[in-house]
């Protein structure tokens, strides 16, 4: 019998699944797909690799908690740094975002010219250094009296930040310009939604910091695709199993089942590498449906309408760029794409004069579920070659070099990945901490990882969850 058995190879149960392993724990970890990373995993299509949505890293810094991670678990991935982190292209104007900030605001001045520029993002630049530098609190859900213990451990947070983490910051930047253009405002929120997952008006300018703050420190591509990253994390575990689907999962007295289609595997404890909004499928166990059934209202429905190129090109490209238009675009939320680029040293994921190209934007999963098969695909087209015009008018790319080119919808994660909501839990004001999910639960040996838990979403927010889930497992 395992002592951990983790459902789902996201970055997630791969974090969890390492951790728990270099601490001399017997953990097996499955994914239902030949490749680990879910979100941020990496396929293989006609002979070229895409990453599935997820392409850049944060938190690799020296102070970040991913390489803290791959510290701990004695890894190091196969990354390059990558300055600008972004590029932001706004009809004609331009901005590199260049993780020093000088460089950056000489950029952000010729753009959006403004007084208070330098004085605002310095702010940002320190909200950023400050956070990094502090001690990570900690947060359990097992108990009403260990969530009361676990939430004084954000004190020392909330007398650092308490200025920035009431109202929304919307309202802090208009007071602080005095004078927002609609332009700027888009360029501000384009950037928050890729980290907060919503727009100042829904956060606190305390998250809106870190979400603008994050190029600031260095960003990484990952070399052969994020899926190696997964791949590379958990290879010191000597039971990881792919093309592995759990069918259904037996609560027992003293240990869980997991029913695959080739065995049962019995665990002691079971974590859950999945979004709590899509789990009860796994379960007919009534305490453990009903806990997810808490949390449903917590889902946002938001997801990722996600756009696949092949180019084949002799050009030199940025390795991100965010294309934002005046217009929300159709059957999207947003005004924003975020496109990501190859290495064009990186043959692993393209051949030598060619491009792996993954440009994605936020969607409602609503916008496709109720759809018959005729108007799914007609507009599944139309968004697919509404995207790929503007990607080629924008970066000036001639439509006759794109070899390949096709799409996905949350339809299309639901069918892969057993997922249409992506992103997580909005860090919004609605999300107030106490009443979001935690790592642990009131459940005997059941728990949770991933961005519907805590912390947030991306490699650091997903990674602080599995190092606070290792933290609660260690104390208990």
């Amino acid at each position: 019998m395992k002592e951990f058995a983790i459902i789902g190879g996201g970055i997630g149960g791969c974090a969890t699944a390492a951790l728990l392993n270099v601490q001399g724990h017997n953990v097996v970890l499955l994914e239902k797909e030949p490749y680990l990373g879910g979100c941020a995993s990496t396929f293989s299509h006609r002979t070229h690799r895409y990453n599935t949505g997820a392409t850049t890293i944060s938190g690799c810094h020296e102070d970040g908690v991913v390489k803290a991670l791959f510290d701990k678990v004695g890894v190091r991935p196969r990354l390059i740094p990558t300055d600008p982190g972004i590029v932001i292209i706004q009809g004609r104007k331009q901005i590199a975002r260049y993780s020093e900030i000088e460089h950056f605001l000489s950029e952000l001045q010729q753009a959006h010219p403004h007084p208070g520029h330098s004085e605002f993002w310095h702010l940002v630049q320190s909200i950023c250094e400050a956070f990094y530098t502090m001690q990570m609190p900690y947060y359990s859900n097992a108990s009403v009296l260990k969530k009361v213990i676990s939430l004084f451990s954000f004190s020392p947070l909330l007398k650092k930040f308490w200025p920035y983490l009431h109202g929304n910051a919307r309202a802090f930047i208009e007071e602080f310009y005095k004078d927002v253009t609609p332009e700027y405002r888009d360029f501000l929120d384009a950037q928050i939604m890729i980290v907060a997952q919503d727009s100042s008006e829904k956060v606190n300018f305390f998250t809106a910091a870190l979400a603008l703050g994050y190029t600031f420190k260095q960003t990484h591509y990952p070399l052969g695709g994020m899926g190696n990253v997964c791949d590379t994390l958990t290879s010191k575990l000597k039971d990881r199993r792919s093309s592995c689907e759990v069918n259904k999962v037996e609560r027992r007295k003293d240990r869980y089942l997991l029913h695959t289609a080739k065995e049962i595997i019995e665990a002691e404890n079971i974590i859950m590498g999945t979004s709590h909004y899509e789990s009860k499928q796994w379960f007919e166990d009534k305490q453990i449906t009903s806990y997810y059934k808490r949390y449903e209202k917590r889902n946002n429905h938001q997801s990722a309408f996600v756009l696949y190129l092949r180019l084949r090109s002799h050009k030199s490209f940025h390795h991100h760029y965010q294309l934002i238009a005046k217009e929300k675009l159709p059957y999207t939320l947003s005004k924003a794409l975020f496109v990501s680029f190859s290495d064009p040293a990186d043959t692993q994921m393209s051949a030598d004069g060619h491009y792996s190209i993954t440009a994605s934007i936020h969607t409602d999963t609503r916008f496709w579920s109720a759809l018959e098969p005729f108007a799914y695909k007609a507009q599944k087209k139309s968004l697919q070659e509404l995207l790929k015009t503007w990607i080629c008018d924008t970066l000036c790319i001639d439509f006759d070099d794109i070899v390949d080119a096709f799409s996905a919808t949350p339809h299309t994660f639901g069918r892969y990945l057993n997922r249409t909501q992506l992103g997580g839990n909005a860090l919004n004001t609605d999300n107030l901490l106490p009443f979001l999910p935690s790592n642990d639960t009131p459940i005997a040996g059941f728990y949770q990882v991933g961005d519907t838990a805590y912390a947030a979403q991306g490699w650091p927010g997903v990674v602080m969850g599995a190092m606070n889930l290792s933290r609660l497992l260690n104390d208990a």
